[in-house]
């Protein structure tokens, strides 16, 4: 099957989508950007070839005309089972790079105690993988470093005190070996995690029976070839991308939301580094634009310095927002005085969520100015990017756009994370059948 990939190495998140020839989107796939881009842009592909892969084997199913309900059960732990064997791969490494940081002179009367933490770490760390990926397991992240970081802070403490050991120990023994392990792919094959995961699920004494394997062996001898790649955003030029494979994120953002809403007209996509507005024709080809210029206020990595600076997870501010009754006035978006500005209305009895709610508004603001600059907003309206899931976000948004332009159809795709991705695989697909609209932007 030939399959086109577009990814979007944005500066927090790198995004990829996997598309047939016949513009359908068989997976997705996201990961943290890290300081490797190179890295991020193989594990995001490897996550989107991954979801493909679910997408065939539900279309395997269907086309059997199952029972819904058992394969929905079956593929549910089925994909629990790949992602716990995912886990453990990067566990293992995580321990291995851990125990070869266990060397040099400040080490030398410690190694054998430290190792023998570490080991003792990671025997706990397994057990409670296989919770972590139970039916119901609540997990806030599906990125290794989230999950394995705060489980593994938390019990290091526990065995470097039982074992009489400094702390810092074996927390400068992670601090080096996440960095290594986030900056390499995992290794091992796919077919191999996926062959494990359903031998867990539809063994001889699993209650779902052997019978389900039949239409997974035959989703996974279906050969995904990746025909075509074209790749976008803040880190696209960092990759060895030639010309032809690389497009603008504006060019993306607008063809990606045309296909998520066809009659999309206005864009505002709001990422971790800029902001932009953009206007598309009917066909999803841009017609003007215009971008936050110099410096990332209010945009995505503001809000994460918001966070950082509230002891908050980044998820945490919108929520929190929307419980104002009487928001702040801030006209200042800067990132640089975030913090300080913050302490000092905290100082002067604000709320929180009061400012938050502020902060929000001053944000939408900005973006409502660059969108003026593009051409004003247009029905339909798509808004895009990482804060397009913030409700406080889009709470401004609406009130905003009604007060400038009256009723509007405001578009929000709950995968609008992966727009840039989305039309960096139409061009893709579009390059593929030597057609190149919209390379001049």
């Amino acid at each position: 099957m030939k399959t086109f990939v577009g990814i979007d190495l944005g500066s927090t998140t790198t995004k990829a989508v996997l598309m047939d020839e016949n513009e359908m989107i068989l997976g997705r796939g996201i990961t943290n950007s890290r300081s490797n881009y190179e890295t991020a842009c193989r594990v995001a592909t490897q996550e989107a070839t991954v979801d493909a892969r679910f997408t065939l084997f539900r279309r395997e199913f269907d086309a059997k005309a199952a029972d819904a309900a058992k394969v929905t059960e079956f593929l549910d732990a089925l994909e629990r089972a790949f992602r716990l064997e995912q886990f453990i791969e990067q566990l293992d490494d995580l321990e291995a790079t851990c125990i070869e940081q266990v060397k040099g002179d400040r080490f030398e009367k410690d190694a054998d105690g430290v190792k023998q933490s570490l080991a003792e770490v990671f025997r706990r760390l397994r057990i409670e993988a296989v919770e972590m990926y139970a039916p119901g397991a609540d997990r806030k992240s599906d990125f290794f470093r989230d999950i394995a970081g705060s489980r593994y802070l938390a019990l290091a403490e526990e065995v470097a005190r039982d074992a009489g050991l400094p702390y810092d120990l074996l927390l400068n023994v992670y601090d080096k070996s996440i960095i290594a392990v986030e900056n390499r792919p995992p290794s091992g094959s796919l077919s191999d995690k996926f062959n494990r995961a359903i031998d867990r699920v539809a063994g001889k004494d699993s209650e779902f029976g052997s019978d389900m394997k039949s239409p997974i062996e035959r989703a996974l001898d279906i050969e995904l070839e990746e025909t075509y790649l074209v790749g976008t955003g803040y880190g696209r030029v960092t990759l060895p991308f030639s010309k032809e494979h690389i497009r603008s994120e504006i060019l993306c953002h607008g063809l990606g939301a045309h296909m998520m809403y066809p009659k999309t007209r206005t864009v505002l996509d709001i990422g971790g580094q800029d902001t932009k507005g953009i206007q598309v024709d009917a066909n999803g080809i841009v017609d003007n634009f215009q971008m936050n210029d110099r410096c990332a206020a209010g945009c995505g990595r503001y809000l994460g310095y918001i966070a950082d600076e509230m002891n908050m997870g980044l998820h945490e501010l919108g929520p929190l927002a929307m419980k104002s009754g009487k928001p702040a006035r801030i006209n200042s978006t800067c990132t640089v005085f975030a913090g300080a500005e913050l302490r000092d209305r905290l100082a002067l009895g604000e709320k929180r969520e009061d400012i938050l709610a502020g902060l929000h508004r001053a944000i939408i603001l900005r973006a409502m100015s660059i969108l003026s600059r593009s051409g004003g907003v247009a029905d339909e309206f798509t808004f895009t990017g990482g804060v397009a899931k913030n409700e406080a976000a889009v709470r401004e948004l609406r009130k905003l756009v009604y007060e400038n332009y009256g009723e509007v159809t405001i578009n929000i795709n709950p995968d609008s994370i992966y727009t840039g991705a989305l039309g960096g695989a139409e061009f893709a697909r579009r390059a593929a059948e030597g057609r190149v609209e919209g390379v001049a932007a």
